[in-house]
């Protein structure tokens, strides 16, 4: 899809955008507020379907979501890649923020659409290609946010872009270093 396209679909989405309730946010921010040291482990499984770099993802009790490689990485082109999902889940991230902190101001959100885009040299092939000395995995990211939102000013807005992404789980984990380990179960 175009990237006009995508617009002319949101667009579409725009008449039937609709808000989180304001009540619920706040009671959910009260209790954080209230117990500021609660830590929840989040959990998915990876299966690698068979089907070249296909991969079922499970998350909770939803339905699988796919992962799959482009023809030019020997996958089926059936869904995004692995550093595409961590740009959509990003963006999402991002524009959950965003959405919730201009709900919690009172303003009203006619649209929210955040573009990622991130660099990434995919000569190593998984270190089956060139293992020469170079980074491994995105070294750079930009985001761009597109808001239609009532009563804000455009520089409440550049305030509350700042603020979505201090307070972003997704973008801070990207951002700052955390420790991941991997072993043989």
């Amino acid at each position: 899809m175009s990237a006009q396209a995508a617009r002319e679909t949101a667009r579409e989405i725009v008449q039937t955008f609709e808000t989180i309730d304001a009540g619920a946010l706040k009671a959910l921010s009260e209790r954080g507020r209230a117990d500021p040291s609660v830590v929840k482990t989040v959990r998915a499984r990876t299966v690698a379907e068979g089907r070249r770099f296909r991969h079922l993802n499970y998350v909770r009790n939803l339905e699988a979501h796919i992962v799959d490689e482009p023809p030019a990485l020997l996958g089926d082109d059936t869904a995004p890649n692995p550093t595409e999902a961590l740009l959509a889940a990003l963006g999402t991230c991002v524009a959950v923020g965003l959405q919730a902190n201009a709900v919690a101001r009172g303003w009203t959100v006619r649209s929210i659409e955040v573009e990622s885009e991130g660099d990434i040299n995919i000569t190593s092939v998984w270190g089956t290609g060139d293992l020469s000395e170079k980074p491994v995995g995105l070294t750079a990211v930009r985001l761009k946010a597109h808001l239609d939102i009532e009563g804000a000013s455009p520089a409440e807005l550049d305030e509350l872009v700042a603020h979505a992404a201090q307070w972003s789980p997704v973008l801070n984990t990207v951002r700052n270093p955390v420790p991941v380990t991997l072993a043989r179960a």
